[in-house]
């Protein structure tokens, strides 16, 4: 019980803990056993009929960050001071009868094809009723940007648990910075885009205010 108790203090110390840091400490980095750990808390992460439709894109190259900070109005800080920096990838390719989530269904999560006829019929009955988008380009990368958002939160919480900074980020052009990775040969093919950005590193000073938030009465409605 007492494990418990302090399992839990130690979680909420860490949301306590955490800021959306804007300026990192450019000499300290993160140890590569901390952010295997940080990322693999992404890799874990639950999405939408088990899809990962993710790529961690981690930028280190100091000239493509730069190319990056051009067309980043949200990560001026960031970019130049981060120890490590990530473009979370989201798949556009996401319909049910894709390559890519038929291929994902059969090597990556072993459906047998007894049962993977069953599965797809209710995903393409999911995606045309139940939250129509297969009329839409769009609808289909915004559930799919949705599912990156998940790897994205738990990666951050992760990283708090650990002391280490993070900021997301979604101040930026999306399609001046796709047009970047496209450039570099780093989206390998038009079936995948930039979808958010974090930061990660250690703060370069603590924050100036207190964390503030609605209170639990606000935000929360029991229904019973």
């Amino acid at each position: 019980m007492q494990e418990t108790k302090t399992r839990k203090q130690e979680i909420i110390d860490a949301f306590h803990f955490r800021y959306a840091t804007k300026r990192f400490n450019a000499a300290k980095k993160i140890k590569e056993e901390d952010f295997h750990f940080i990322l693999e808390t992404g890799r874990l992460s639950p999405s939408s009929i088990g899809l990962e439709p993710w790529r961690f894109l981690i930028v280190q190259n100091p000239d493509l960050r730069e190319k990056i900070r051009e067309v980043s109005w949200g990560a001026q800080g960031q970019l130049p001071t981060a120890s490590h920096f990530v473009v979370i990838l989201a798949s556009k390719n996401v319909r049910y009868d894709s390559e890519y989530v038929i291929e994902h269904l059969k090597n990556v999560k072993h459906f047998p094809e007894e049962i993977l006829g069953g599965l797809l019929e209710r995903m393409k009955s999911f995606q045309e009723f139940d939250l129509p988008m297969l009329n839409s380009e769009r609808a289909l990368l915004d559930w799919s940007c949705r599912q990156t958002y998940i790897a994205l939160a738990n990666m951050m919480t992760a990283a708090a648990l650990i002391g280490i900074d993070s900021c997301p980020i979604e101040g930026f052009d999306y399609q001046a910075v796709n047009e970047v990775l496209q450039h570099e040969g780093l989206l390998q093919d038009e079936n995948w885009c930039a979808s958010v950005m974090v930061a990660f590193g250690y703060r370069e000073e603590d924050p100036h205010r207190p964390k503030t938030r609605k209170t639990i009465d606000e935000v929360v409605q029991w229904v019973k």
